[in-house]
């Protein structure tokens, strides 16, 4: 236990120093943005620097170390035995453009495929949630408990808009059964939401790095997640991600597949 607490300092330290990086970046620079798959997938040159920071804290640490990440020609590993840390750089790149908030960094710590240590810091409202199975889940530095095993009716759910728009899986139908729907653009922020109680389920479509810290996080709550038909999330590509209560993740997988 003392080497995890020593990996998690190390790691957390990583984070603190990428987000004043970033946070200086927006009183001081003009940011370079360009897009990438269409006109609303936005990446910064901040993306792509908190990355590179990031990745060279990790191999200095370890160089040993493989790392999957979001920028850079990372965003694939056909091998993920060993040690593997998985980044999001910013996590909502477009509410980091357009808001100056309501984005995270994000980080995973998997060894042979299992996740060991999660991290998730919402930069802006300076809440970070980190930890992992045989370490306990923490929010600045305060132990978080299993939050309530919520009925889907009981509680909020987070959804992509383009999936709502659509009625992709059925998530009108979800969406009219819980007490309301959020779209925030950032899987970080729901995953906070979600380990914090804020949230019951979550459903998007996600990529390793935007479920991959979150999940380590939220397993380790008992909660659960997993991809769409309630097999589980393969690191790969991206998919789309249920996760949620005991309770509202049932609820949602049977009405996604029915």
């Amino acid at each position: 236990m003392t080497e995890t607490k020593q990996m998690v300092e190390e790691m957390k330290g990583w984070i603190y120093a990428a987000a004043e990086r970033i946070k200086m970046s927006l009183k001081n620079e003009q940011l370079e943005i360009e897009t990438k798959s269409n006109r609303t997938d936005l990446v910064t040159d901040m993306d792509k620097d908190t990355q590179n920071f990031l990745s060279k804290k990790i191999l200095a640490f370890d160089p040993t170390a493989k790392i999957m990440g979001e920028e850079n020609g990372k965003d694939h590993l056909a091998d993920l035995s060993g040690r593997v840390f998985i980044i999001d750089p910013i996590d909502g790149t477009m509410n980091f453009v357009l808001e100056a908030e309501n984005f995270c960094i994000m980080m995973a710590l998997y060894e042979d495929g299992i996740g060991k240590l999660g991290f998730v810091y919402d930069v802006m409202k300076d809440e970070f949630l980190y930890g992992g199975p045989a370490y306990g889940v923490y929010c600045n530095g305060e132990p978080v408990s299993l939050p309530e095993n919520k009925s889907l009716d009981q509680g909020l759910v987070g959804l992509n808009h383009v999936m709502y728009r659509k009625d992709d899986y059925h998530v009108q139908a979800i969406g009219e059964i819980a007490m309301g729907v959020r779209m925030s653009g950032c899987a970080g922020y729901e995953l906070i939401n979600l380990a914090m109680g804020r949230r019951v389920a979550y459903i998007s479509r996600l990529a390793p790095w935007d479920y991959a810290p979150g999940g380590v996080l939220i397993e380790a709550l008992g909660l659960k997640m997993s991809n769409i038909t309630g097999a589980k999330l393969q690191l790969a590509d991206r998919e789309v991600f249920l996760a949620g209560t005991v309770a509202a993740y049932e609820a949602c997988l049977q009405l996604a597949n029915s």
